[in-house]
């Protein structure tokens, strides 16, 4: 039925996108005939109530407005050129070319401010002309400004490219995460918002360094600049539901400061588990080029961070930034953060394994507490070179505690799991750049990182536990105990150098050296009920590895451009020697050449193809390496294999971006392929549940593919967009001693219309669909999600704001004949005089009382259909303060 609805909405907004509206186009060109590229249109209204409309000319020069049935001052403005000015008062569809005069500089123009004004890699957006000021946050404007996307994680698009770095008037926002910026900063605060592509921490290095990062700079207005501004909120609901949330900032010439802080029990994440990752920070993209791929063992714990499916939640946040400009060449930043975080959760799930099906029920409770210190020192003695000192802590402390019932066929298991890990990571590193003169640029850095893990359980269960595979000692109760410890200690030494030939030939040049140096350790044991210990050690557990790697590489590229072609091609040639120090010591040296390719066509300036190739290498962890046993979990059993070597793999990708001004179409489509020559995989043994685990080399064992696209069109006052993504894989794997091969195949689509009226609601309605198709050994399973959905936000009145979000999930499981339907909806209003420092609000979260989620997951060997519950409904009142 709510199906049915959505589309007759959709079907309405179609009807409405047509409305008291004319088409107002043509071309604009020079007094040669020549277009004029990125001309600007502006169509100011006579009647003051009415909105500004304005065009950005293609490569063609066209230009197209929706304008209402009322007069406008038309402008048309180009650099170097005279503006030229008009009146129309349109009755029905209207074309009319237009002819720009070079400029007189003895001509006095009237100045008007451009909606948007595009500069190469720059594209500035004057917000004032999107805004209605009843926006709230920075996430509010940003979804009001053309081709900016805002997802619900906090990541930021622009033009289907992701942003990497914010920044606040020129400097990194609690270093450069978007979530914190786009929940946090006011919206009246902004000014402008740069968006700037292919950016570079170091200005002189941007048109040398091939990357993929974006960065988006918020400019503050005047009257919030010397000055203190922010918020606070306070909220009680129902069950004892509470939320508390502030926002201070001060900024001024020399001195920015920033503090967040937030309680709740309702499961909102101010920092999620990517988050906390890209907080580790690290060096200039001019030296990740080339380097081995390291794949150290990750927290797993701080995953409750992104967990918002819990059915009990206690969150604590508080995050203050500092940047102090000591003079004109010193500048220091730095940035401290503080989370407390306790959730419960219950899941059941249906695992499909090779020979059986098992259901399980799994209530947990999970603590994690974690300090994040962060001091940058910036140093640029002139425009032609510059010094960074980057210092960085982390220390963070995690429990977890499960409750694990297992029912195969009929035997039902209980387990008890508890977990603490402890972790602590010091980094610093020094980079210097030069450009010695115009041909010739150099960078240096060295990079000092140490990781400490103790991750240490115990396990306790009635019933049998890893019959055959841990030499247990008969009781009633079993209870085992396992000590991990990890060090990593890594230290880098890069040295580049940029060589201009021309504006068209560049060559550059490489050379490094990283050494890594990671301990292992591991003790399992038994604990038996009179208090003595069942020491496994020996019947080949207990782990005490040193595995060092150091890899000399140096390497070479040539740049060069021919037309709307530009080609980098070269190789990094790694000399690798490693040495494992266990029972016996193993040392290894290994020579391996990494080509690389990139080909880009810029057809014009909004059109561009790109494919690159990469082979690429990679070593695993040093647990892969260690070769005795150690526990995984209740039912898993690890060895690893002092033989394996480095992976190898080919990275193929080709890209397309297309951006149409005139006729309001954008197109992203990127496909990438990865193929590994050799390549380390897990093998398992079964016994029943119980699962023995190794590791070993394989030439030709996985190989995947990723098909992504986002087609973009503006139909009058009407967004349409439609998403195609496509992930496969396909791997080798050794199952109780026979090889099988697994295929992995997700496929998905999102189709959505939005309205943009002004004094209309925002209505965005859509259908989302996805499908997965798991192969593993003999097992195939099929899950189906549908989801239609619709989201609202309507500003009325003059204060108020309304938001609602529906989303309708339809679940199958066809190998099980399974199916689930529920309803996700949230709503919110919000009121604010605009006059008033005070705002209230009433949201309503999980409206129909929804129990649980319905999710699947493919593992190595596992086939998972997984039910999640949920926090129950929400009913809150707030009440704010804007200081």
């Amino acid at each position: 039925m709510m199906r049915t609805q959505i589309v007759l909405l959709l079907l309405l907004i179609c009807h409405f996108s047509g409305f008291s509206q004319v088409t107002f186009s043509g071309v604009v060109k020079d007094s040669l005939q020549k277009p004029l590229p990125y001309a600007n249109v502006i169509a100011q209204p006579q009647d003051s109530l009415k909105r500004m409309k304005f065009s950005i000319t293609d490569e063609q020069g066209r230009y197209r407005l929706e304008l209402e049935n009322v007069a406008y001052q038309v402008t048309v403005s180009y650099m170097g050129y005279a503006s030229y000015h008009f009146e129309i008062d349109t009755k029905e569809n209207t074309i009319r070319n237009i002819i720009l005069k070079e400029q007189d500089n003895r001509l006095d123009e009237v100045v008007i401010e451009l909606p948007i004004t595009v500069k190469q890699d720059t594209i500035i957006y004057h917000t004032d002309k999107f805004v209605t000021g009843d926006e709230r946050k920075l996430k509010n404007v940003l979804k009001k400004l053309p081709g900016v996307e805002v997802e619900k994680n906090g990541t930021v698009t622009v033009n289907g490219k992701k942003v990497t770095t914010m920044l606040v008037e020129g400097k990194k926002f609690f270093g450069g995460g978007s979530k914190l910026a786009v929940d946090n900063i006011p919206a009246n605060a902004i000014d402008k918002i740069e968006v700037l592509d292919n950016y570079n921490e170091v200005a002189f290095l941007k048109n040398l360094v091939e990357n993929e990062e974006m960065a988006m700079n918020v400019l503050l207005k005047e009257d919030k600049k010397d000055f203190a501004f922010g918020d606070i909120e306070a909220g009680k609901g129902n069950q004892d539901f509470y939320r508390a949330h502030n926002n201070l900032f001060y900024y001024s010439p020399k001195t920015n400061i920033n503090f967040i802080g937030n309680l709740n029990n309702t499961a909102e994440k101010v920092l999620t588990y990517k988050d906390y990752f890209e907080f580790q920070g690290g060096l200039n993209e001019a030296f990740k080029n080339g380097s081995t791929v390291f794949n150290t063992i990750n927290n797993d714990f701080l995953q409750l961070l992104e967990n918002k499916n819990v059915i009990k939640s206690q969150n604590q946040f508080a995050a203050i930034n500092i940047s102090q400009e000591i003079n004109n060449k010193l500048n220091v930043q730095g940035y401290g953060i503080f989370s407390n975080t306790k959730d419960e959760t219950y899941n059941q799930s249906l695992n499909q394994y090779n020979t059986f099906n098992e259901l399980k029920d799994e209530l947990g409770q999970a603590q994690s507490t974690f300090a994040i210190g962060n001091l940058n020192f910036k140093y640029l003695p002139n425009l032609r070179e510059q010094w960074d000192f980057k210092t960085q802590f982390k220390k963070s402390h995690a429990e977890n505690e499960n409750i694990i019932n297992s029912l195969v066929d009929t035997t039902n298991s209980r387990y008890l799991t508890l977990q603490n890990m402890d972790v602590s990571f010091f980094s610093q590193n020094i980079e210097w750049h030069k450009k010695a003169s115009k041909n010739h640029t150099f960078s240096f850095a060295a990079d000092f990182v140490f990781d400490k893990n103790n991750p240490n359980s115990f396990w306790e269960t009635p019933d049998p536990i890893l019959e055959g595979l841990i030499p247990v000692v008969e009781e009633p109760i079993y209870r085992l105990n396992q000590i991990m410890e990890t060090k990593n200690t890594n230290f880098n030494v890069y040295f580049k150098h940029y060589w201009v030939l021309n504006r068209f030939n560049h060559i550059y040049s490489s050379i490094a050296n990283t050494y890594l140096n990671q301990k292992f350790y591991t003790n399992d044991s038994q604990e038996l009920l009179d208090g003595t210990i069942n020491d496994f050690s020996s019947s080949g557990f207990g782990n005490d590895l040193v595995f060092n790697l150091n890899d000399f590489f140096f390497g070479i590229h040539y740049k060069f451009r021919a037309g709307i072609f530009t080609f980098n091609q070269g190789a990094f040639l790694h000399i690798y020697h490693w040495k494992l120090d266990q029972q016996t010591n193993i040392v290894k040296n290994k020579v391996v050449l990494l080509p690389s390719f990139l080909a880009k066509i810029d057809i014009t300036n909004s059109k561009r193809l790109q494919f690159n190739y990469n082979l690429k290498t990679s070593f695993s962890d040093a647990s892969t390496f260690a070769n005795r046993f150690n526990l995984q979990s209740y039912n898993s059993v690890f060895k690893g294999n002092e033989n394996l070597e480095n992976e190898l793999y080919h990275v193929f990708r080709l890209g397309y971006r297309r951006l149409g001004n005139f006729r309001g179409i954008s197109v992203y489509a990127n496909a990438s392929y990865t193929k590994k020559l050799h390549g380390a995989e897990n093998t398992v043994n079964y016994q029943d549940t119980n699962q023995y685990v190794s590791v070993m080399m394989l030439d030709n064992p996985t190989e995947s593919w990723q098909v992504r696209g986002h087609i973009q069109k503006k139909i009058k006052k009407i967004n349409f967009g439609l998403g195609l993504n496509y992930n496969g894989s396909k791997y080798l794997q050794q199952i109780d001693n026979t090889f099988e091969t697994n295929e992995n195949n997700q496929a998905s689509i999102n189709v959505s219309a939005k309205t943009l009226y002004t004094n209309f609601p925002t209505i965005e309605v859509g259908y989302k669909s996805s499908i997965g198709n798991y192969t593993s050994s003999n097992i195939k399973s099929e899950f189906v999600t549908n989801e239609p959905f619709l989201n609202i936000d309507y500003d009325f009145l003059k204060g108020f704001i309304f938001s609602f979000d529906y989303s309708m999930y339809n679940y199958k499981n066809k190998f099980f004949n399974q199916n689930n339907t529920y309803d996700i909806v949230n709503t919110s209003l919000y009121y604010k005089h605009e006059n008033s420092a005070w705002s209230f609000k009433l949201e309503a979260r999980n409206v129909f009382d929804v129990a649980f989620r319905r999710q699947n997951s493919f593992s190595s060997y596992i086939i998972s259909d997984t039910k999640t519950y949920i926090l129950p409904r929400i009913i809150m009142f707030s009440v704010g303060y804007n200081l």
